[in-house]
C-alpha cells in the first residue's frame, strides 16, 4: 500500500505554533507540576498561573477547532463509535509516516540520537497523564486507567517501571533531552496532552488522546527499536520501545473495551470528545513527524 504523507501545519501561522509560545508553556508546566512548598510569594505565582491557563486554553480551543468538523462525524452508538477509534490506526493523521521505516532500516546513530532526543525532551509521562486522567472518572474506565497505571509504573518494582527505562535510554545515548533543543512541535504535543489531563473540562479528551497512542504506538515503537538495534543497541538498551511494540496492543484492547465503550454507552456526548482527543493527539504527532523529516532528511 502507498504512503501518504499529509502536511499537517496551520494554514496561518497562528500564535500558539511557534518556538516561544510553546517553550513558555512547557517551562510553566514542568515548574507547575513540579512538587514544591509554599512560598511567600503564591498569590503573585496564582495570578501568572491564570494568565497561563487562559493561553493554555485558548491553543487547546484552537487544536480542537481544527479537528472539530472531523470529530463530529464520528458515530456516537457504541458499536459505531469503536469501529472508528480503531479504523484511526490505519487512517489517522500520521500513520504509515514513512519517517519511522526510514529510522529502521536508514538513519545513522547520530540520527537516531537526534530523534529521541525530541521524543524524550517532548515526553510528557504517560503514567503521569493517566493517573491526572483518571480523576472522578466512572468506575470502569477508572479501573481500567488504574490498571494501565500499574503496569506503567512495573507492578511496583522499580526496574519495571517505564519511566527509568526511558531515563537508562536517555543515558545510554547520550542525549540532553532539554526544552531548549527541541522543536516547538514535539513540546506542542507535550503541551495538548498536559493541557487535555490537568483540565478537568477535558477529561475525555484525555481518554480519547491516551487511548489513541496505544492504539496507534506499537508499530513506530517496534520500528525505532529496530533502528537502535540495527546501530549496535542491544536488546536490553532498546527495551523501552521493544516493550511498548508489544504491551501496548493488549492495552489498547483493554482501553477500548473497558474505558472507551462503557464510557460512550453511558454518555453519547464522550464520543466527540474522545474523537477530538484522539485527532488532537495524531494531528500534533504528524507535525511533529513532518518536522522531524524536515530536519533529518534536509
Amino acid at each position: 500500500m502507498a504512503t501518504v504523507v499529509r502536511d499537517f501545519a496551520p494554514t496561518m501561522r497562528s500564535q500558539f505554533h511557534t518556538d516561544s509560545f510553546q517553550r513558555g508553556l512547557a517551562h510553566w508546566n514542568r515548574e507547575r507540576l513540579e512538587p514544591g512548598f509554599p512560598s511567600a510569594d503564591w498569590q503573585r505565582r496564582l495570578e501568572r498561573d491564570v494568565r497561563m491557563h487562559r493561553l493554555e486554553g485558548a491553543f487547546l480551543e484552537e487544536l480542537r477547532a481544527d479537528v472539530a468538523t472531523e470529530a463530529a462525524a464520528a458515530p456516537t452508538d457504541v458499536d459505531g463509535f469503536i469501529a472508528w477509534f480503531e479504523a484511526l490506526q490505519a487512517t489517522g493523521p500520521g500513520q504509515g509516516d514513512p519517517l519511522f521505516p526510514w529510522l529502521a532500516q536508514s538513519a545513522e546513530r547520530d540520527q537516531l540520537r537526534w530523534f529521541f532526543e525530541q521524543e524524550a525532551a517532548g515526553e510528557a509521562g504517560f503514567d503521569d497523564l493517566v493517573a491526572m486522567t483518571q480523576v472522578k472518572l466512572p468506575t470502569r474506565p477508572k479501573l481500567e486507567l488504574a490498571r494501565n497505571y500499574w503496569d506503567e509504573m512495573g507492578h511496583g518494582t522499580e526496574k519495571g517501571m517505564h519511566g527509568p527505562m526511558l531515563d537508562a535510554l536517555v543515558d545510554t545515548l547520550a542525549v540532553q533531552p532539554v526544552i531548549e533543543n527541541t522543536v516547538w512541535e514535539s513540546l506542542a504535543l507535550a503541551n495538548a496532552m498536559t493541557a487535555m489531563a490537568t483540565n478537568r473540562r477535558y477529561a475525555w479528551h484525555s481518554v480519547g488522546a491516551l487511548g489513541v497512542i496505544e492504539l496507534t504506538a506499537p508499530g513506530r515503537s517496534a520500528l525505532v527499536a529496530e533502528g537502535l538495534k540495527r546501530v549496535g543497541l542491544s536488546p536490553k538498551e532498546a527495551r523501552y520501545f521493544t516493550l511498548h511494540a508489544v504491551l501496548d496492543i493488549k492495552h489498547s484492547e483493554d482501553w477500548n473495551r473497558e474505558a472507551i465503550r462503557p464510557a460512550v454507552a453511558e454518555d453519547p456526548r464522550r464520543a466527540t470528545a474522545m474523537a477530538e482527543g484522539a485527532l488532537i493527539r495524531l494531528r500534533c504527532g504528524a507535525r511533529c513527524f513532518d518536522a522531524y523529516r524536515a530536519r533529518l532528511w534536509n
